[in-house]
């Protein structure tokens, strides 16, 4: 028996006021009717949402009755519903607290397990993430050695980042159009950093923040544990619909805007000059923060790359857009190194709330990044007609194996938006595992729940004949015929 004067989970959060909505947890879960028995199917799907991470850990769910009357189903129902997740460890009631949700002994998040990465020899198309040739990396290495040597003497710690990258990064964008000095800069950990850093400075919980319809996923869950109210804005495949965009602004009045302008993840397209400006303008009068998302701006296939987009703002009207961009979707995510581009003042506070958990990035991945950088003439060119290649080779074999699915051919990015024509995305990437391909569907890239069924992110990021075989596998699982989707499926990893 456990110690009653142990710590339980519920006991801390329960002071900070945690709990998940009837309605909002309805909207996660399968309708209950016609499954038999529904308990058990409802259990399974409230816990492969726990495990995936959009049902947080130490969350309150709500009352048996609320839930009963939400899901249009018996107080009995929800009654066993519970019991099977406390029995499974799930969840964990104490009396006069109500049922928190929790984590059985063994079992990982899924956060972590996706950045362990595939543990078989499935072909993975759920990671847009390009790998670094390896004697690209040996060179770097040698060249930077020297160079470490000279830092080892030193403490070692840089909250803003090394000097010398600093000034390379503001240079790159000073050349892209955007002048820029080095105080502008602060290195991170990756976008996904420099992100998190923004929101836990600049929002506090229950703030709003505008955010694409579908997104990155990762971004997703950053806002969601930081406790944000995101409101949505649809991008499809012709793009954004700027007057929404403007309207919501106005209307809204997000403390934060995310948005991915540059070959937009998952679905490619790539925002026009003049539809940048209204937003910049948009932004100003509502007194929104614009946080741009550039990690993609270089990989441009069919077109110039893209300025900044801050560069498009009026003389003195980029007081509010803050750019980030890392090394992960050029070069290699092993080096974890990003960037933001800001006011110098934010990025002074900035360092000053990433030392409370990161007293500043690895000298040796810095000096990687500053030497991969100043090859980039020289590194870029030959990855992007690569890519080219791996679009031309996905493309065909889905028009060859598949041609019922339809898509738009992004200029540039990682991955097509690929649309099935029915809602069987969830389906068809649990039945894929068992022909060895790992795909995530659409619905992982929304911001609201039951939507984007019918779509696939396809990166091409792995060789031709890789791509050829995926989709030749995924044609196969096909005509064998879907099961019907199930909430427990493994979860993936996406990138």
């Amino acid at each position: 028996m456990a110690d009653s004067n142990a710590f339980q989970p519920g006991d801390r959060v329960n002071r900070t006021g945690r709990a998940l909505g009837s309605r909002q947890l309805a909207a996660l879960l399968p309708d209950p009717t016609g499954m038999r028995p529904a308990y058990r199917h409802l259990a399974q799907a409230i816990s492969a949402l726990i495990l995936d991470g959009r049902i947080a850990l130490h969350v309150r769910l709500p009352a048996e009755r609320e839930l009963a009357t939400a899901l249009h189903t018996s107080r009995a129902t929800v009654t066993a519903v519970y019991d099977l997740l406390r029995e499974s460890g799930y969840a964990h009631s104490r009396q006069g607290s109500g049922t928190w949700t929790a984590l059985p002994e063994g079992r990982t998040p899924s956060g972590i397990t996706r950045l362990l990465g595939p543990q078989d020899t499935a072909i993975d198309l759920a990671r847009a993430a390009p790998g670094l040739p390896e004697q690209t990396l040996v060179d770097a290495l040698a060249q930077v050695a020297p160079r470490l040597a000279e830092h080892a003497h030193t403490p070692g710690y840089h909250p803003y980042g090394l000097p010398e990258l600093r000034a390379a990064i503001a240079e790159r964008f000073t050349r892209r159009g955007l002048a820029t000095v080095p105080e502008q800069i602060l290195l991170t950990s990756g976008a996904q950093h420099a992100l998190t850093l923004v929101m836990g400075l600049l929002c506090r919980p229950g703030d709003r923040i505008m955010v694409e319809n579908p997104s990155y996923p990762n971004a997703l869950e950053a806002m969601r544990r930081a406790h944000l109210r995101t409101v949505s804005v649809p991008v499809t495949d012709t793009g954004w619909d700027i007057e929404i965009v403007e309207s919501t602004l106005r209307q809204a009045v997000p403390q934060l805007a995310y948005l991915i302008p540059d070959f937009h993840n998952p679905t490619g397209c790539l925002m026009p000059d003049d539809e940048r400006v209204r937003i910049l303008r948009a932004a100003q009068r509502s007194g929104t923060w614009l946080v741009i998302d550039e990690t993609l701006a270089d990989l441009a296939l069919d077109v110039p790359a893209p300025l900044p987009f801050a560069a498009h703002a009026t003389p003195g009207g980029t007081g509010q857009v803050i750019t980030i961009g890392s090394m992960s979707k050029t070069h290699w995510g092993g080096l974890r190194i990003g960037w933001l581009r800001a006011p110098s003042r934010l990025v002074t506070e900035l360092a000053g709330q990433r030392i409370a958990t990161d007293m500043g990035g690895s000298v040796l991945d810095q000096l990687l990044a500053l030497a991969l950088l100043a090859r980039a003439g020289e590194l870029l060119p030959p990855r992007l007609e690569h890519l080219r290649e791996q679009r031309a080779a996905l493309a065909a074999a889905l028009a060859e194996h598949i041609p019922q699915w339809t898509w738009q051919l992004p200029t540039g990015g990682l991955s097509l938006w690929v649309d099935l024509g029915e809602p069987i995305a969830s389906a068809l990437a649990e039945h894929a595992l068992d022909y060895g391909v790992r795909i995530e569907g659409g619905a992982y890239f929304a911001t609201d729940p039951g939507i984007f069924e019918q779509r696939l992110r396809i990166p091409y990021t792995t060789p031709p004949d890789t791509l050829r075989e995926a989709v030749r596998r995924m044609a196969t699982a096909l005509a064998d015929g879907l099961p019907p989707s199930s909430a427990s499926r493994r979860p993936h990893w996406v990138a």
